[in-house]
């Protein structure tokens, strides 16, 4: 089997793009991969066209060779893009693997470690009476792990683009919310909120000291976490856990973290750390040193799939990330076959592949838009992280 084709396909997929990438081969079997750099699709399609004159012709089960060849190949290693980029090829590689075999994707990972995957969602920001509300209902739908994100004060504050963020107004916003979330859902209920690194060492202190009795169970992204450093003067200053890791873009990104003690969670995006391979490598270096994965998981079917596989295959998962709202978004004419969740988890998966289906000629449909994340500033117009 050779490999024929290699296509790009950034298409607009309700608020923002997705970069679905099609391998095909001369015995008429396709895989389908994702690349997570959302907002920077452009820069992701003119990497696969230079990888694409390496991958034709190739065997597509030599899929750790090709990884190698991919990651290694131009001299200049490893980068955001590069990193998604060989992602999407990677899985799409071993959804042709799967299919050729007649089998999903887990059973070659090493067969199956659970028979259901659990996930947590994200009922909203701490804003006011509302994420209560929220909370208690996402509790009665049967969502056993909630995760919030911080807000601002102000009814009509939306985290829009342009939107004032400032920390030291949030931090004792969402702690009061998170309290009376607490009181409203129970002790049985699993709280964290995401602070999408918008926080200074301090700040992440000062939160964390606040919400102590809460027992939430994780902090996620509360810094930026290019600094290794910054992670370790955080850990000494609060006993709270951490879930870090959806930026990272290879195994050695998550070196430091997991052999420190720095993260408690590790937030791997099967879409941006290298693909189910490296995702996979990931998870054998947390199982030594008793951490869960908790995948990264807010862009397409195509990621979610492959994260469902991964977390089928690997002992030390604890939930995946699931967002209703944006699956709901997922148009049928152009993912006719995607995984669909049964109440707060996924059943195993039983077709060949990842089980996911893509329609060439509906792409036409749901042509890229430029998207960009918001942008956010202080009050004092400097410019902060969404």
């Amino acid at each position: 089997m050779q490999i024929t084709a290699v296509k790009a396909f950034p298409v607009k997929v309700g608020h923002r793009n997705m970069f679905i990438v099609k391998v095909e081969t001369d015995a008429g079997i396709y895989g389908l991969g994702e690349g997570g750099i959302s907002g920077r699709e452009l820069a992701m399609a003119g990497m696969l066209a230079h990888l694409e004159r390496v991958l034709l012709g190739m065997d597509p089960r030599r899929i750790e060779h090709i990884w190698q060849t991919l990651y290694r190949g131009a001299y200049f290693e490893g980068g955001k893009i590069l990193g998604a980029v060989v992602s999407a090829v990677d899985i799409a590689l071993w959804d042709i693997l799967g299919k050729s075999l007649g089998l999903p994707v887990w059973q070659l990972l090493g067969g199956a470690c659970r028979e259901r995957v659990e996930c947590f969602t994200t009922p909203g920001s701490l804003t006011g009476p509302q994420c209560v509300n929220n909370a208690v209902s996402a509790m009665q739908a049967g969502w056993r792990f909630l995760r919030f994100g911080p807000g601002m004060p102000g009814a009509d504050w939306t985290g829009g683009d342009d939107a004032i963020f400032e920390p030291m107004e949030s931090i004792p916003l969402a702690a009061n919310w998170l309290r009376e979330i607490r009181q409203a859902v129970g002790p049985e209920v699993g709280l964290s909120i995401d602070f999408h690194h918008r926080l200074s060492v301090a700040e992440a202190a000062l939160f964390c000291e606040m919400v102590r009795d809460l027992h939430l169970m994780f902090v996620e992204e509360p810094i930026r976490a290019q600094s290794p450093q910054a992670y370790r003067q955080l850990r000494s200053m609060t006993p709270l856990p951490f879930a870090v890791g959806e930026e990272f873009s290879s195994k050695w990104e998550f070196a430091p973290f997991i052999e420190e003690g720095l993260l408690n969670f590790a937030r791997v995006d099967v879409s941006n750390v290298g693909g189910l391979s490296e995702a996979k490598k990931v998870a054998g270096w947390c199982e030594a040193h008793y951490i869960d994965l908790m995948p990264h998981n807010p862009i397409g079917p195509v990621c979610t799939a492959a994260s469902i596989h991964l977390a089928v295959s690997v002992p030390n998962m604890a939930q995946l990330e699931y967002w209703p709202a944006i699956a709901d978004a997922y148009p049928r004419d152009l993912f006719p076959q995607s995984p669909e969740i049964d109440g707060n988890a996924f059943p195993l998966p039983l077709a060949p592949g990842l089980g996911v289906t893509f329609n060439d000629e509906a792409a036409a449909e749901h042509a890229m838009e430029f998207w960009e994340a918001p942008h956010w500033r202080r009050r004092d117009g400097s410019y902060t992280n969404w």
